[in-house]
């Protein structure tokens, strides 16, 4: 992390003009001013001149369900040292923060799981270790409909209730950031007023909802759809379905696997479009245990995954996630040639933060910043952390 530090010629997502950033002893972003206004904070600081790359804060995955051979449903005590690892492998990959996210599997697996989470963020919250953070849980699943329920084990799905919910969550609702459900299960809709009303954000997927369906259920609170595309109805002329309606809602944000497999770019850039771009889509890298570790067969649950080229695959060949870090996605973006490198960028660093209602890049943040660069010559976007 960059202290005492002024750097200039900067290009930031959101901004029209070269910036200028100023970084006290802290290592916190204090100010942020176009290059052509004088600034008050520039005294003895060192100057980093970036020659018009882009600057970011580090990345978000908010959907992520393991790293180096650990599956974070399968967590255990033993495993607190692993986790550890995998926030440290994170950070090298450009992630400022992420959700564990919890799949499908049994109540008594979910609340270990929890229970391990929770120990452990609270052992970060009290460090000053730089590493990637854990921002809270994403419990995707059990709350699933069965006819989408993709890669996940159906033995374990349950239909959603408030007592079901308090059930499984306990003592640790206060650690879990997002729940995905599926809305047309809650016949009663109580589930998602209940979720806003202690704090977490609803995502909608796993799903077989009408555009009707999710309508109501975005009005009861929910917010994101999760892996869009994925594991709901297609887009239709005369069925819209719950990625329709959320493509025309301002106030929903869809993750998105932007590996080349889950969608492929022309639908990327048809929500891209209807979405308004990063205001509201967020790139998910979905990434399985393996991620880390290279190509291969590994266990999953009761079953195995194989991976192939960063895809990973049930037996059956059921597509079940990916091996590509989050940042992979925007660096994908930019050389299909879909949106503008200010774009791809603020997919994976900004709009995340947006969709959980966290500061993005300005003063006050700590100054975990991405030079980013643009290769003209090939369209490649590359990335590197800006450290003393």
């Amino acid at each position: 992390m960059l202290k005492n530090t002024r750097i200039i010629n900067a290009q930031i997502p959101g901004s029209q003009e070269k910036q200028q950033v100023s970084i006290n002893s802290q290592g916190i972003i204090e100010g942020i001013s176009p290059m052509r206004t004088e600034s008050s904070l520039n005294s003895n600081k060192m100057i980093l001149d970036i020659q018009e790359d882009w600057l970011s804060l580090g990345g978000i995955d908010l959907q992520i369900n393991g790293g180096l051979g650990l599956a974070f449903p399968e967590i255990g005590e033993k495993d607190l040292p692993i986790l550890q690892k995998i926030c440290d492998f994170l950070w090298q990959e450009g992630v400022d923060g992420f959700c564990p996210t919890i799949v499908t599997t049994s109540i008594e697996n979910i609340k270990r799981s929890l229970s391990i989470i929770d120990q452990f963020m609270t052992q970060q919250k009290e460090s000053d270790h730089t590493t990637a953070k854990v921002l809270g849980i994403h419990l995707e699943g059990p709350f699933l409909n069965p006819q989408k329920k993709g890669a996940h084990p159906a033995q374990y799905l349950l239909t959603p209730s408030v007592e079901t919910v308090k059930s499984i969550l306990g003592d640790y609702a206060h650690r879990v950031k997002i729940i995905t459900l599926a809305p047309e299960l809650d016949l009663t809709n109580e589930v998602i007023p209940y979720l806003k009303s202690i704090g977490i954000i609803v995502s909608l997927g796993h799903s077989q909802a009408t555009d009707q369906e999710a309508k109501k259920a975005f009005e009861l609170g929910a917010s994101m759809v999760t892996h869009a595309y994925n594991a709901m109805p297609p887009l239709h002329h005369r069925h819209p379905g719950l990625l329709g309606e959320a493509m025309i809602n301002k106030n929903v944000y869809c993750g998105l696997i932007a590996d080349g497999q889950h969608v492929c770019s022309t639908m990327i850039e048809i929500l891209l479009r209807s979405s308004y771009y990063d205001r509201g889509v967020f790139l998910v890298s979905d990434a399985l245990s393996p991620i880390g570790l290279g190509d291969g067969i590994y266990p999953w649950d009761e079953r195995t995954i194989e991976v192939n080229n960063g895809t990973a695959r049930l037996p059956d060949g059921t597509l079940s996630g990916t091996t590509l870090p989050l940042l992979v996605g925007a660096e994908n973006l930019v050389q299909w040639g879909i949106c503008e490198v200010e774009t791809a960028i603020s997919l994976a660093t900004e709009s995340p933060r947006k969709a959980i209602n966290l500061a993005g890049i300005s003063p006050g943040q700590p100054a975990t910043l991405l030079r980013w660069h643009w290769n003209q010559s090939d369209n490649k976007l590359t990335w590197g952390r800006l450290k003393e």
